[in-house]
């Protein structure tokens, strides 16, 4: 069987690396509600564009709330594949690629959403069209599950459970290979106050859940000469200082990372800051400084310092606006291992933020994901990894959110591997060629293993 499933999918690259062109070239970042179109128009065209693709394969297909896809094979699905279609943005000028334009370069396919998540929605759609189209038979039902609003707080999932039950086993390609079966709590917090300057503009970030790699502010009452000669010689950040008259325009190039591995990246926001205190006095900006000290991902200047066999707690100013007027408005993102919950995160950041005259706001809050290693379904997937790839399987934890999350008994199976930087969320995201195909084989045993 395993032959036959490789050679179906090996046979079908060129239309796989067509349908993933074809949902790259729509730039689905979330958007504004429209009639039909809850998270924006690009969205739904999306979901639509994937639902011709289903259709064409021969899947029963349905939407839901103009939000989610479904695709079913079978009756009564007792495996739910749950992929997302939209993406986070992208600044074209960071890319060596047209980011909403899929580009093949030595095998590696680069494009906004290759890796997250459009590419393994693919890999999952034409796992299941192996399955079809081989002849394996199945004894119950598979669903595959597409939707539109992952990457902002995934109130897509809200309206299918209004109208459907998800599958009693579901799994995510929307994290790593083996399983991540333990997922930290997430808080993402939005504050606003006055910093008390008014001699300065301030821009850093535009993404809430991705360490910065852009930030720029315009200063006066400072010159160009002193700016440069407060750039560290070792920063990791990378600094342009222009004087244009009474006004030093100062930009700022960090490294962009996803929040849950800020360790990763270099935070353009941060260190801009750090920069500015070095030149100026300015008490509502150091203290902002102080809470989010440039090179720390651990919350430790906050109180939030912990950490457990899930990991240690992860903490990013991912965004920031300051006005000429001093006020000023900014994004913190929270991921928090299992020894502390999430009422506690909440209470000691919003405490502290309002010490320093910060109103908060929660976005998003979510308590820590579990899902016990010696599950049947668990060990299902380790060890069709274990037959596939021909290495050991093992669960991980991971600070990142995947699109189970909030979804009992659900697990993340693939799509990154090992080490690799995939530049999730950031420029010159990609995939492999190889991966793409690997993936789908398999996806195709998992659906068997389970299924069959």
């Amino acid at each position: 069987m395993n032959d036959k499933i490789c050679e179906f999918v090996e046979s079908h690259k060129s239309e796989m690396v067509r349908d993933l062109a074809e949902l790259v070239a729509i730039p689905s970042v979330s958007g504004d509600p429209e009639r039909g179109a809850p998270f924006g128009a690009e969205a739904k065209r999306a979901l639509l564009k994937m639902e011709e693709l289903c259709k064409g394969m021969g899947l029963k297909t349905w939407v839901i709330g103009d939000a989610v896809l479904c695709a079913d094979l079978g009756e009564e699905p007792e495996l739910g594949i749950l992929a997302h279609l939209d993406v986070v943005p992208a600044q074209t000028e960071n890319w060596i690629t047209d980011p909403f334009a899929l580009t093949e370069k030595d095998g590696v396919l680069f494009g906004r959403g290759a890796i997250d998540d459009k590419g393994p929605a693919v890999a999952a759609l034409w796992a299941l069209n192996a399955v079809k189209s081989l002849g394996i038979p199945l004894k119950k039902g598979v669903r595959l599950i597409f939707g539109t609003d992952e990457e902002n707080g995934s109130k897509d999932l809200e309206i299918y459970k209004q109208h459907a039950k998800f599958p009693p086993k579901v799994f995510t390609p929307d994290g790593s290979f083996p399983v991540i079966n333990v997922e930290k709590g997430m808080l993402s917090v939005r504050f606003n106050g006055n910093t008390g300057g008014n001699y300065m503009e301030f821009r850093g970030g535009n993404i809430p859940n991705a360490v910065a790699d852009k930030a720029k502010t315009i200063m006066r009452k400072v010159t160009a000469d002193k700016v440069r000669a407060a750039i560290p010689e070792e920063s990791e950040a990378k600094f342009t200082v222009t004087e244009r008259g009474d006004n030093v325009f100062i930009s700022c190039d960090g490294r962009a990372a996803h929040a849950s591995t800020p360790e990763k990246g270099v935070n353009a926001v941060t260190a801009l800051l750090s920069l500015m205190n070095r030149v100026t006095d300015e008490p509502g900006l150091r203290g902002i400084e102080k809470l989010f000290p440039f090179g720390e991902t651990d919350g430790a200047a906050l109180g939030l310092k912990c950490a457990d066999e899930s990991g240690a707690l992860t903490c990013v100013l991912s965004m920031l606006a300051i006005m000429p007027s001093g006020e000023c408005e900014g994004t913190v993102d929270i991921r928090f291992p299992t020894c502390v919950d999430l009422q506690t995160v909440k209470d000691k950041l919003c405490a502290v933020l309002e010490s320093h005259r910060l109103k908060c706001e929660i976005i998003i809050g979510s308590e820590p994901h579990v899902v016990p290693e010696d599950s049947g379904f668990v060990k299902q997937l380790l060890s069709v990894y274990e037959r596939v790839e021909g290495e050991k399987g093992e669960c991980i934890a991971i600070g990142g959110g995947t699109y189970v999350h909030n979804i009992d008994g659900g697990v993340a199976f693939g799509a990154e591997r090992g080490d690799t930087d995939y530049h999730m969320h950031g420029a010159n995201e990609f995939i492999t060629t190889d991966e793409l195909l690997k993936d789908a084989v398999l996806f195709a045993h998992a659906i068997v293993e389970i299924c069959g």
